[in-house]
């Protein structure tokens, strides 16, 4: 089973820039898309329903901002809409699709500082439910923190800049420590040099040479953990400022 996400930062902007085009080479079983910026109802039906998938959206209220969405190849048993609480649901922040043997979600964080904050409290009391469930999950997304130093360039100059702070990857600690989540990327590869964002890319340079941080992930349990046989980013694919991490699993829909 391939999974593919990736932070559009924009869906019809990344559409013109060749999002449909790559969607298609990928060949993924589930694509996890966010920051749609965009309500679904205005996107064509060639974005909502590309040739092979069935597309699902979870819109933010406020106009040009956040909105989540899936796209599956095998149509799923059940759509769960956002996490019951205000900030999450009104904001299009996360979208999960239930299997037979698991669930996959498409997750956003907040990228403000203090937004983030909020958030999380709320969103740690799901994760920590979400433990004791005996279903398995993979959560897929934005999580707009670089946990490792390892995972973003010249860490030192920031470790107060949004995204590295004490308190964000202290919450890291605990998704990958105490609530028992796996960093699945870092399950395969462990080097450094593997970015999703880039601040300021330079059309001239290839995105591997240039200073990024790696703020996407695809968290899930220990079990599906093991099952990850590949993981890769897609360093050309050029529609955001952000660029797709992939993960192939032993796993079957």
């Amino acid at each position: 089973m391939k999974i593919a996400s990736i932070n559009v930062n924009g869906m019809r902007r990344a559409v013109e820039r060749g999002f449909l085009d790559w969607l298609k080479a990928q060949d993924a079983d589930i694509v996890c898309v966010q920051n749609l910026k965009t309500k679904s109802f205005e996107l064509d039906d060639s974005i909502l329903y590309p040739e092979g998938y069935e597309g699902y959206f979870l819109d933010a209220e406020q106009d040009d901002f956040a909105g989540v969405g899936i796209y599956c190849r095998k149509i799923p048993k059940a759509i769960m809409y956002g996490l019951g609480f205000e900030q999450c649901d009104n904001e299009g922040r996360f979208l999960q699709a239930d299997y037979d043997r698991f669930s996959v979600a498409s997750f956003l964080m907040p990228e403000d500082p203090h937004a983030k904050q909020r958030f999380i409290a709320q969103y740690s009391d799901y994760l920590n439910k979400l433990r004791r469930k005996r279903r398995q999950y993979i959560i897929a997304g934005s999580w707009y923190i670089a946990h490792k130093t390892v995972d973003l360039d010249h860490w030192s100059e920031h470790q107060s800049t949004p995204g590295f702070r004490p308190e964000e990857r202290a919450f890291m600690d605990q998704v990958f420590g105490p609530m028992d989540f796996v960093d699945t990327f870092r399950e395969v590869e462990r080097n450094a040099g593997h970015h999703t964002w880039w601040e300021k890319l330079d059309s001239d340079v290839p995105r591997k040479r240039q200073d990024g941080w790696r703020m996407d992930y695809q968290i899930t349990g220990p079990d599906i953990a093991r099952t990850a046989k590949r993981a890769w980013i897609d360093h050309e694919a050029d529609f955001s400022e952000f660029a797709p991490l992939i993960i192939e699993y032993d796993l079957e829909l």
